[in-house]
Formats: structure tokens, sequence, C-alpha cells
């Protein structure tokens, strides 16, 4: 017997769904809830929607991005971290989640997917330290 990954139910979900809409996408999704009740999958549930989010995204071209700094950025800064992320991943649309980290003593950190881009104050010491250390 074959396991069920919650790629493969995140996969069904998205392959059923595609064009429906009202009535149809509800039975859908109950029928789905059935499936994943019946395997008692249903503790996987947040997973299965976090899947079910990056097969979208992917689809449609969505880049879901990060930003964590010290204070609040303003709309320039804002702007041109969404261009760059756009540039650099060749991406339609971009979702960026901000996040005010006070451990923060300056700079900004961008995490896309397993991707990490830290222009921290914090980080660039460490560098800086290590470097020392080392030569």
């Amino acid at each position: 017997m074959a396991t069920i990954s919650i790629n493969n139910i995140a996969s069904a979900i998205y392959e059923s769904s595609i064009g429906k809409d009202g009535a149809e996408l509800d039975d859908i999704m109950k029928k789905a809830v059935s499936v994943i009740s019946q395997k008692n999958l249903l503790s996987k549930s947040k997973e299965i929607i976090i899947q079910l989010e990056k097969i979208v995204d992917k689809k449609e071209g969505t880049i879901r991005a990060k930003i964590s700094s010290k204070i609040k950025l303003n709309e320039k800064i804002t702007n041109e971290i969404e261009d760059f992320i756009k540039k650099r991943y060749s991406a339609k649309k971009i979702v960026l989640e901000f996040e005010i980290d006070d451990k923060l003593l300056g700079g900004i950190k961008i995490e896309v997917g397993d991707e990490i881009i830290d222009t921290t104050l914090k980080n660039k010491i460490k560098k800086l330290q290590n470097y020392l250390i080392t030569n």
C-alpha cells in the first residue's frame, strides 16, 4: 500500500480545483477534507495548506518574502526590495511579509524560501569578527 504524502494531497487538491468555482469548488473542498479525515491526516492540515500555497505560488509566478528590520521601512525601500526580488527570482508577483525585530542593530534580512540575504549590522559585525579571528 502506497503512503500518501502531504505533497500528493496538495497536488491532488490543486489539480482537481483548476477552473472550478462556486458550488463545484465547495464540493471538491468538502471531498478533500473528507479524504484527509478518513486517512487520519487532519493533524497535518496546516502542512497541506502550506504545500498547496507553494504549488499555487509556483504556478502563478508568485514569490513570498519575509523582510526583517529594526524599524518600519519606508515605501521607497519597500519598492526597491520588491524590484530586487522580482528581478532576482523572475517573479510576476511579490508578497512581502514585514517583521520588526528589536534584536537587530540595523539593516535588513530578506528570507525567500530557503535563501536568506542578510545585510544586517549584526551579521556584518559577525563577519568582521570572524575575519579578524582567522587572519
